[in-house]
């Protein structure tokens, strides 16, 4: 296991037919540096406050359907 948890990968076999990998875990990062955020947000187009508070009123103003109403 402290392998696996280094990066490496494991093929599982049984009488020496391949049943199954034993990998490692992609790791999602949870913090972005602000520098590095405010890099990747340079590229990014500008929108329209307005336009997007009318687009979530329209999405929270729908109704859903109930399946169980007939």
């Amino acid at each position: 296991m402290d392998a696996v948890e280094a990066g490496q990968s494991f093929t599982v076999t049984r009488d020496g037919h391949q049943i199954g990998e034993l990998i490692p875990l992609k790791r999602r990062r949870r913090f972005v540096p602000r520098a590095e955020f405010a890099a990747m947000s340079q590229g990014a187009p500008d929108i329209s406050l307005e336009t997007f508070r009318a687009d979530q009123d329209a999405t929270a103003a729908q109704e859903t359907d109930d399946p169980y109403a007939r």
